[in-house]
């Protein structure tokens, strides 16, 4: 199989704070495997997806699914750590799917890889629970980096993906002075300090030297965060910033 699933685009062409960077991180070694649940209805590229990444030892493909009503159930039974999934597939899509799938297997991380390049695709996967939204035109190996990141609690997204993302928050801040219908909970001065930094793209390690605490300290605050605000992912946490003028990306 060829090492990518179409023309590779340059890592910078994207321009964007919260692109996939895929050296960003060493690999770190892991007790167990990380399970992974391929969703795609093109049983081609399913089985590529599989082949590719068997030879990665830190990565098991568990199962596979041709539709999101199978990916549902198959999420149900085998319980994966990660599900890479297509958004457009008959009977269900990816993004319904993912909401399911959120409810059924809440422990696991979401990465849609697709050719869908639309604005609206990208903000209803990270509204319905999604960790990662990358377009098909990565190489395979940056597939399983995005995996191990995702699974160490980071989101990725396609650079692309993310110049459009920021530029539409830009566009909703300038656009939009409507009041809050609820008040935003309050976050703590540190925890405002690490929101912020996870706007800017930075990783936990990152964060946690630029603010000199441990990584775990980050960890916490991130997930004490995505409770305050209840919701599902760092993506979601900064398009909630974003909305309710919490902090802003000049």
């Amino acid at each position: 199989m060829a090492d990518s699933f179409g023309p590779r685009r340059d890592a910078e062409a994207g321009g964007a704070s919260g692109g996939f960077r895929p050296d960003e991180d060493e690999p770190r070694p892991r007790a167990e495997p990380i399970r992974v649940l391929v969703v795609d209805d093109h049983a081609l590229f399913r089985r590529g997806l599989e082949i590719v990444l068997a030879t990665e030892e830190d990565i098991e493909v568990v199962g596979e699914a041709g539709d999101g009503s199978e990916a549902v159930e198959k999420a149900t039974d085998l319980l994966p750590d990660i599900v890479l999934m297509d958004v457009r597939m008959p009977k269900r899509g990816g993004i319904e799917a993912c909401t399911a799938i959120k409810e059924v297997a809440p422990s696991a991380k979401i990465i849609m890889l697709t050719i869908s390049d639309e604005e609206a695709d990208l903000y209803d996967a990270i509204k319905a629970g999604a960790t990662g939204y990358l377009l098909k035109e990565i190489s395979t190996d940056e597939v399983a980096t995005a995996i191990r990141a995702v699974a160490d609690g980071q989101s990725q997204i396609s650079p692309s993906m993310a110049s459009k993302l920021l530029s539409e928050f830009k566009s909703m801040i300038q656009r939009t002075d409507e009041r809050r219908l609820v008040p935003a909970p309050r976050l703590t001065d540190r925890e405002m300090e690490v929101l912020k930094l996870v706007a800017t793209g930075m990783n936990n390690r990152d964060i946690a030297k630029e603010l000199f605490i441990s990584e775990n300290t980050v960890k916490n605050h991130v997930r004490n965060i995505l409770e305050k605000l209840q919701l599902h992912s760092r993506m979601e946490a900064v398009v909630y910033a974003m909305r309710e003028k919490i902090l802003e990306i000049r």
